[in-house]
Order: structure tokens, then sequence, then C-alpha cells
């Protein structure tokens, strides 16, 4: 008996070895042959390896599809196998193929409620556009998008003013649609470029710093001076901009008070989109993987949809797979 164990035992190590090989695709196609198969697939070492594999690599995570922090801070061994993850349905709701698998499977009638609704839609969506990934980086984001017409097309230059801030420029985005987004500085040009060359930090002058009592410990909670939160509530999303680089070091736990400060529901319409755009300046710069950059700043505790997108400036690639998610959200929201 002892030798009959020890033979399954090792059928089932090289048979999981083999599996190892296959993508999660190919294993997704293989559990439909028959119910042995089945069973076999889903087997939560294999797909939590593939997990941790997969997770660096992916390039986008919202707020449905983000795996919990039990995923990378829990040996396989200390979970009892009464508590034992899917993780198969987990690596199928986190992956950007089964999201997009997801979105596709939607009845077709959505399509056609969005194009009634863009029939009637009178003002174009705006959106509020900051963060350190605008002022930090090697290459400038904003001057990408307002020079590279076969990605994004500019559709109108400011014209007016939103109290006393620029009325922002309107894009044009591949299914026609325009948009405006109002990018918001910490400081002027000038002393970011003066920071820039003395390798410090410009003061931000967006936010005023207010302090509170938590138990025992200060709280650091933002408020946003009164140009901006006049921006805030005319907007209908938010585009934060993160500075990806992995040899950048910044208090991620400053960066969330000062999003939360910019989201307040106080100041707009509860449950407008955040957009975090995950920014580098070039392709082949060591970046935070998305999935990582959505837990260090916390994303799981805001209460409105969010989406991280890896986006690169100098290119603008990922920037038009953020903006399509900001449109929906968005257009969702305002027919609500």
């Amino acid at each position: 008996a002892l030798k009959t164990a020890s033979l399954r035992g090792f059928q089932v190590d090289v048979q999981l070895s083999i599996m190892s090989f296959l993508s999660p695709q190919d294993l997704c196609r293989l559990g439909s042959a028959s119910s042995y198969w089945r069973a076999a697939v889903r087997d939560p070492l294999l797909w939590r390896y593939f997990l941790l594999r997969d997770l660096p690599l992916w390039t986008s995570v919202d707020w449905k599809s983000l795996p919990d922090m039990e995923v990378f801070n829990k040996a396989f061994s200390e979970v009892s196998d009464n508590a034992l993850y899917d993780y198969m349905e987990v690596y199928k709701k986190c992956c950007p193929q089964g999201r997009r698998s997801s979105k596709s499977s939607r009845p077709r009638y959505g399509a056609v409620t969005s194009f009634l609704q863009s029939l009637v839609t009178q003002a174009e969506p705006r959106f509020a556009m900051f963060g350190p990934g605008l002022e930090e980086l090697d290459d400038s984001l904003v001057q990408k998008m307002m020079t590279c017409p076969e990605i994004l097309l500019v559709a109108g230059l400011p014209q007016r003013q939103i109290h006393g801030i620029g009325s922002g420029v309107s894009f044009q985005f591949n299914n026609n649609q325009k948009f405006n987004i109002l990018t918001l500085y910490s400081t002027t040009s000038a002393e970011r470029k003066r920071a820039r060359a003395e390798q410090a930090v410009a003061v931000n002058k967006m936010f005023y710093q207010e302090n509170s009592t938590e138990g025992d410990q200060q709280a650091v909670h933002y408020g946003v001076i009164a140009q901006v939160k006049k921006v805030c509530e005319v907007v209908d999303g938010f585009i934060y901009v993160a500075n990806a680089e992995a040899h950048k070091q910044r208090d991620r736990q400053e960066e969330l008070a000062r999003i939360s400060a910019m989201i307040d529901p106080a100041l707009g319409r509860p449950n407008r989109p955040l957009l975090v755009l995950s920014c580098v300046s070039r392709m082949g710069v060591e970046r935070i993987p998305c999935v990582y950059m959505a837990h260090r700043l916390q994303l799981n505790l805001l209460c409105q949809p969010w989406m991280v997108q890896d986006t690169v400036a100098a290119t603008l690639d990922g920037l038009l797979n953020g903006i399509e998610w900001l449109l929906e959200e968005a257009n969702c929201k305002n027919a609500q």
C-alpha cells in the first residue's frame, strides 16, 4: 500500500510538472476534455504558481479584478484546506485576457445603448489630470499627447477659463468621441524646472495639510485649494499619473491622501471613476508592476471605480486602453 501511494504521489508530481509547461489557456481547454482533466487542471498549487509568475507581466488591473494581498503574503503551506483559495478562479478574474473576455460577453444591446447615449450627450466629458508622473519623468506625457495625432487627435485648445484655471485641451478618441483634460500641476513651470535641475521635490501648491488624530496617532489629511476645488466640482472623472519607475522612492501613503482629497465625494458627484496611469519615461525602464502599484496606493480602500494602466510617456503605450475604460465608466455614471 505504501508503495502504491508513493507511486501515485510520483505520478501526480509528474503530471503537475508537465501541466506547468502548458499555458493557462491550454489548461482551461484541457479541462473541458473530461471530468478527470477538469479536476486535474484545477490544482491550486499549479494555479498559484501561474498567478505569481504572471502578475508582474499584466499591464492593467481594476477595482473588480485586484487579487487579495493574501496571494502575496501567505505561503501555500500556511493556508488550511478549509480556507484554500480557488487560485484558478482568481487567475481568470484578474488576468487582462479574462477581463476582456468577460467584457465581450456582455449583451449586444449594451453597445446600442452607449451609441444612443452618445447621440443625446451634449457636453464632452471632462477629466482632471494630476500626479507626480506629470512632472518627474524625463519624457513629458502631456507634450507627447499634444504632438501625436496618429494616436490621440487634439480637437480643441484652451479658449475659456474655469475659475482661474485653463479649460484644458479637448481630444478626440478613435471612436470620434471628444473629451477634455484639465492638467493640474503642483507648481509653476519655472519651479518644476528648477526642482528637476536640483533633483529636489517641488512644494505641491495644489494641497494644504490638515492634521487629525486617529487613535493615538497623528493622521495626515489634505485639502485642495479653492481653484482646484472648483475644478473637482465640475469634472466627470480623474486621471492620476503615478511615477512607476522602480528606482524612484515615493511615499505612497501621502499619494493616497492627495488622491483622496481630489476625489472627495463632497466636491462633486459620487462614484466618479479614477484612472491611474502607472507611467515610466520610456520602454526599457524598470517599472513597478501595475498590480503592485494598486496595492501600494491602497486603491482597494476607495469607494469608486478605478483602474491602473501601465503607460509609457515616450510612446503613449497603454494610454488609449486607459482612456477607453475611463470614457466607458464616465458615460455609464452620467447616464444613471
